[in-house]
């Protein structure tokens, strides 16, 4: 800072009085906007170390996040499964192509080569390639349209799997079509005698797209007459996110929020209404083929379970995150196991943990290993259930839980469904979930819950929060500022608060069973909401420093809230001071910032920027039409006074506004002894 400044205590008294007197001190123009003062002490050493947990995301298998989402699987209920073990079964969506009776008839059956998925399509034609009751010329068969509508683009590749099998010989048309069957975007016959498809056989067919539809299906055709079975009928793109399965576009959303932790399956999901329909991770491992699939009965849909346990884990370690795995602990919305017949549910978590972490040589080691992953998973935390603490059998059940999984791996971090911020947990546990649902009013005052929190004891995991309701919409400006001042607090409180997620993160537009959700889908398009966008102002906290800051303002009640990092860019290894500020007030606001304890002239204009989220109106939302309606904007920071370390910044109303400035060097100064004089101030 330059020698003719005028001395710290000096400003902020001169702030005090005009708050109360005169706003002549700190007023900028002859306006009668709203004024305040940020006062930041630069000091890494008088700062706190943000864990390196801090932000991550939660992903839930809720509106179809993951079938027909996530996992780029294009085939709904491929292995004809959805109705459940029984027959006859529901084939849904799969429909008849040509007149059911006269061409064809369709019907299930118990014949399928694997073991945990015995049902199989039977196709009987009754048409021929000839003679009076000829087929006609497309042929007939089965469709599967997928996830309302398959995005088929020209020039990329699709691998189709499917086992066939028949009495006599085939010649079957694999094709990709628009959504009435007329226009043909990749087509391949498959034709076998009928020694080659008397038992179950493995067909593989690679087609290349020579146009783009979006709501295309896949069509099983023939012309000849005779009895074919389908079963397991699989279609993949080609390029998935790093070649494992999980589609391309929703995964680099993920990416592009950097974050540190997945919390996963679930949720609700992991439990179920009923215990029969809760999450089985042993139900998900191994080959795609011989996953049972199972109905998801709170969220009211059918999943095959290609993105199960070991997906899960290979998608943490493909995005740079820590698993935080959720498993179910004897408990559904509706039943529930008594503690003394819990080992089985022990066990089931004791061997996940094995599966992750265990040597390639141990039993469930082994497995990961034979699946392409001998490297173990760098599995740390683990959560015993989800919203369960209120149930009868709860604390038993934790306990026995616990005491078997520290025994086995001393180091794993166990999180308790227990709120511990009010009062002392009676039971050990490393961290307590802590679920939020608010209007945005509420989530905005909630930015200071942690405050009075105690510093001893369990720290929290935020793994939900989310404004909800008649203020949220599905997802606009409102929501996401006052969840954005939210995680400004859940900043400034990370020596209590380790980790935290927004919730939902995905909803397919097709089927929303719970809104806002962060990042909206169908087959083909994209968009992130506002709250999407608000997490990429907490990208770079994580492992940060959060600095010392002083928020004065010209009013009673303050519509304002900001913090202060200090992180460093792995991209250039540059570091940059970072202030963030929600102003949550229709005012314009006049800010002034100073910044102490760095070098005269250690910040650099030229690399500095400003971040902005705001619209023109509070309830704008994004859309497919509108992608990018409320998004934030970066631009090079100017016009902010003579010396970077004394800013003078303007706050638009209702927005979310960033300051990153360059640090031109390391070195900090001693803080003045009047940074204690405006502590206690």
């Amino acid at each position: 800072m330059g020698s003719c400044k005028v001395p710290y205590s000096v400003i902020l008294l001169c702030f005090f009085i005009g708050s109360f007197f005169v706003p002549q001190c700190l007023s900028i123009g002859d306006d009668a906007n709203q004024t305040a003062f940020l006062l930041v002490n630069a000091s890494e050493a008088l700062g706190r170390p943000i864990p390196e947990t801090l932000f991550g995301i939660f992903f839930e298998e809720i509106n179809h996040a993951g079938a027909g989402g996530l996992w780029a699987e294009l085939v709904s209920n491929r292995g004809f499964e959805a109705g459940g073990p029984d027959i006859p079964s529901n084939i849904d969506p799969w429909s008849i192509i040509g007149d059911e009776y006269s061409s064809l008839t369709l019907s299930t059956d118990r014949s399928s080569c694997f073991e945990h998925n015995k049902v199989a399509l039977r196709m009987e034609v009754l048409c021929d390639t000839e003679g009076n009751n000829s087929c006609p010329a497309g042929g007939v068969g089965v469709y599967n349209p997928g996830f309302w509508g398959m995005n088929i683009e020209k020039g990329k590749k699709y691998k189709v799997v499917l086992y066939v099998r028949s009495s006599g010989a085939i010649n079957v048309s694999v094709s990709l079509t628009g959504p009435d069957g007329l226009e043909t975007l990749a087509t391949h016959d498959i034709i076998a005698s009928s020694c080659d498809v008397s038992n179950w056989k493995k067909m593989e067919v690679l087609l290349e797209a020579n146009a783009t539809n979006p709501n295309s299906r896949l069509q099983l055709t023939t012309t000849r007459k005779g009895v074919i079975w389908f079963d397991q009928v699989s279609t993949m793109p080609v390029d998935t996110y790093k070649g494992h399965g999980f589609r391309s576009e929703l995964a680099e959303m993920l990416a592009d929020l950097k974050p540190k932790f997945i919390r996963f399956p679930g949720g609700c999901f992991v439990e179920g209404e009923w215990l029969r329909n809760a999450f089985r991770w042993k139900a998900t491992i191994g080959p795609w083929e011989e996953r049972p699939g199972h109905f998801g009965d709170v969220w009211m849909y059918w999943t095959d379970d290609g993105l199960g346990y070991f997906e899960f884990l290979q998608l943490t370690e493909d995005l740079g995150a820590f698993p935080v795995w959720v498993f179910n602990n004897g408990f559904s919305h509706n039943d529930q196991v008594s503690t003394s017949s819990l080992m089985p549910f022990v066990q089931e978590a004791l061997d996940s943990i094995e599966f992750a972490r265990g040597d390639p040589n141990s039993t469930w080691g082994s497995m990961r290993a034979a699946m392409g992953h001998p490297e173990p998973f760098d599995l740390r935390h683990v959560a015993l259930g989800n919203e369960d603490c209120a149930k009868k059998n709860y604390r038993g059940n934790y306990l026995k839980f616990h005491t078997a999984i520290k025994k086995a791996y001393p180091d794993i971090k166990i999180i308790t469904n227990c709120f511990g911020f009010s009062r002392k947990l009676d039971h050990p546990a490393d961290f307590y979930d802590y679920h939020l649902y608010t209007s945005a009013n509420t989530m905005f005052s909630m930015a200071h819950r942690f405050d009075v929190t105690s510093r001893a004891g369990p720290k929290a995991f935020v793994s939900e929060y989310a404004v909800y309701g008649k203020t949220a919409g599905k997802g606009n400006l409102l929501a996401a500022l006052a969840e954005a001042a939210f995680l400004i607090g859940i900043e400034q409180n990370s020596d209590v608060v380790t980790m935290a997620s927004y919730a939902p993160l995905f909803v397919n537009d097709n089927d929303r069973r719970w809104s806002p959700d962060a990042i909206v889908f169908n087959s083909s398009q994209l968009y992130g909401t506002p709250s999407y966008w608000a997490q990429h102002f907490f990208r770079e906290s994580s492992s940060a420093t959060v600095l010392h800051s002083t928020l004065q303002t010209n009013t009673s009640t303050s519509q304002l809230i900001a913090s202060a990092i200090m992180w460093e860019n792995s991209g250039d290894n540059k570091s940059y001071l970072r202030i963030k500020i929600v102003n949550f007030g229709n005012d314009t606001v006049n800010l002034k910032i100073s910044v102490d304890g760095l070098e005269p002239n250690s910040t650099l204009l030229s690399g500095s920027t400003k971040t902005e989220l705001t619209s023109g109106n509070l309830m704008d939302e994004n859309s497919f039409n509108e992608p990018n309606k409320v998004r934030p904007t970066q631009s090079p920071l100017e016009n902010v006074g003579k010396e970077m370390d004394d800013m003078d910044v303007i706050l638009h109303p209702y927005s979310l506004t960033s300051f990153d400035l360059l640090k031109g060097s390391s070195n900090l100064r001693t803080t003045r002894t009047d940074y204690f004089f405006r502590s206690s101030f």
